[in-house]
């Protein structure tokens, strides 16, 4: 089963920047589209098909202000992080009175951009009440509420776990790297830290939804790089 990816817009009206976001975030797995500024922005915006908005202060014919403020007072929520300038504390500060809910500061360093989409992502699932369900080999899971069950056992994930099913199963085919975990499901910006705390997790998470050897793997190790989908 393919998991729907989750969309971003990026509201960015600088070329090189816009399509290096939209590359970086296509190569995490995301969809993603671009508009070059804030009136046709938040337009797009509005038709609810996104999952997240990354948007630059300034902008052509609608400033990023502008945009988020219009969007929340219609009462669109959509998760927003905001592009701002060095040093411009006041629009930090202004961007989040209006309604976003995050931003990086330029120049940025996309580990750390990443870490903030991830993020803001899981709460935005959290908020919903995302009720995930699927069944492998005679495993039922609700990653809505974060339980595994065969038979007459129900087994309890932590949040943590089941963003790892999640995202594993958002990249399905491909194998996800112990810093791409540290990045998507940890939240850490950087790859500075003991990636023995991902295979540690990891084998936690396999000892409770794996049982029988003899049976195909839900989360397959790929020796030397990572992990991969294998339900």
């Amino acid at each position: 089963m393919t998991v729907e990816k989750p969309r971003v817009l990026i509201v960015e009206d600088e070329p090189t920047l816009a399509e290096g976001l939209m590359e970086a975030l296509t190569f995490q797995g995301y969809e993603c589209e671009i508009a070059a500024d804030g009136l046709v922005g938040e337009e797009r915006a509005r038709k609810g098909e996104f999952d997240l908005l990354i948007l630059d202060v300034m902008l052509p014919e609608r400033s990023g202000f502008e945009v988020i403020k219009q969007l929340r007072k219609e009462g669109n929520k959509i998760p927003t992080i905001m592009l701002t300038a060095k040093g411009a504390d006041e629009d930090k500060v202004r961007g989040l009175k209006m309604g976003a809910d995050d931003y990086v500061t330029k120049p940025f360093g996309l580990p750390e951009l990443m870490a903030r989409v991830g993020a803001q992502l899981r709460r935005a699932r959290m908020a919903r009440g995302d009720g995930e369900t699927f069944e492998i080999d005679g495993m039922h899971f609700d990653l809505g509420r974060l339980q595994a069950k065969r038979e007459a056992e129900t087994i309890n994930l932590t949040p943590r776990e089941g963003e790892i099913l999640r995202h594993l199963r958002s990249r399905e085919g491909n194998v996800v790297t112990r810093d791409e975990f540290l990045l998507d499901v940890w939240g850490y910006p950087t790859a500075n830290v003991e990636t023995r705390t991902v295979d540690n997790t990891l084998a936690a998470l396999r000892k409770k939804v794996e049982r029988d050897p003899a049976r195909p793997a839900i989360i397959v190790t790929v020796r030397g790089k990572g992990y991969r989908w294998g339900g």
